[in-house]
């Protein structure tokens, strides 16, 4: 697996509350609940992060977007194509 920056290997119990029916049928079809609720915590936490990031660098972001509208690329000189 990819270094995942979020993981520290340790565990700690949580409480959750689940809908029975979903509890049911993951027992049933021998799904391990905490496994996909761990990835899909991280996954959620992934993609808040880069939403904040974005946020936080919108500004910078536009700004560059004006750059390069107004000068081009600035290796356009060298391209091969």
């Amino acid at each position: 697996m990819k270094h995942d920056p979020i993981r520290t290997g340790k565990r700690k119990a949580v409480n959750v509350s689940i809908d029975t029916g979903i509890v049911a049928a993951a027992k049933e079809a021998g799904v391990n609940m905490s496994r996909i609720a761990e990835d899909a915590i991280r996954a959620a936490v992934k993609i808040e992060r880069g939403r904040q990031w974005a946020e936080e660098n919108r500004e910078a972001m536009e700004g560059w977007n004006r750059w390069y509208e107004k000068n081009g690329h600035p290796l356009e000189a060298y391209k091969l194509i």
